[in-house]
């Protein structure tokens, strides 16, 4: 097992791990926490080599992805950097790539019923005003879960509501900032039920945004 402790914060930077391979040849992973190196709660960066690809198979619990680059496809498309998929619990796919790519991915992780499925390339969405110097573009809702990506100007500052079941953060690019640290591009930040900071950026940055999905006590 890796970070599955929900109730703990972690930060990886995922520039300083090394690749490590999977079952298919071509297709590399870095973890960022995960229950079993096979199955069940993970979540992990993938790359895949041009040309790869992974045989057929399932989700019971749900796969959300975030391409980062490249263009990732299965047999329903082809999605490039900046598509947000969602593929619901029990959905199958062939996944490949072509040209290569690197996917943001979220594996068994889903609300049983939240059956959405998700396809949004955020180079086409629209971005909507935020309070300050911030925009947002939201991806997905269910329940308490709210799934957004946060575009922060230069030195724009925000006070961060204490998230009932706390907030996971992937930053796109640019640096997020807070209270405990720096976090370039690359970096992965779960924070726990209700921890308070104040981030802010002194240069552009973009977040991958998810709260209200992790356990309350």
């Amino acid at each position: 097992m890796l970070n599955i402790d929900l109730s703990k914060r972690v930060v990886v930077k995922t520039a300083e791990q090394i690749w490590e391979g999977s079952p298919s040849e071509g297709v590399w992973r870095k973890p960022l926490a995960r229950q079993a190196v096979e199955h069940g709660h993970t979540t992990s960066l993938v790359r895949f080599d041009s040309g790869s690809s992974f045989t057929e198979h399932s989700h019971p619990f749900g796969e959300e992805i975030f391409v980062l680059d490249g263009v990732f496809s299965d047999q329903y498309g082809d999605y490039p950097a900046g598509t947000y998929l969602r593929n619901p619990p029990g959905s199958k796919h062939v996944p490949f790539s072509q040209q290569g790519c690197t996917l943001f991915v979220k594996l068994d992780q889903f609300n049983p019923a939240d059956n959405t499925e998700v396809r949004i390339d955020t180079n086409l969405a629209p971005w909507l005003p935020e309070q300050g110097k911030l925009q947002v573009m939201p991806l997905h809702e269910f329940e308490n879960e709210s799934v957004t990506l946060v575009r922060w100007s230069s030195n724009s500052k925000f006070q961060l509501p204490r998230h009932v079941g706390g907030k996971e953060v992937y930053v796109l690019s640019g640096t997020f900032i807070d209270d405990y640290d720096s976090y370039p591009q690359g970096s992965w930040i779960r924070s726990p039920h209700k921890i308070e900071h104040t981030p802010y950026a002194e240069e552009e940055t973009v977040i991958w945004l998810k709260t209200g999905h992790l356990p309350t006590p």
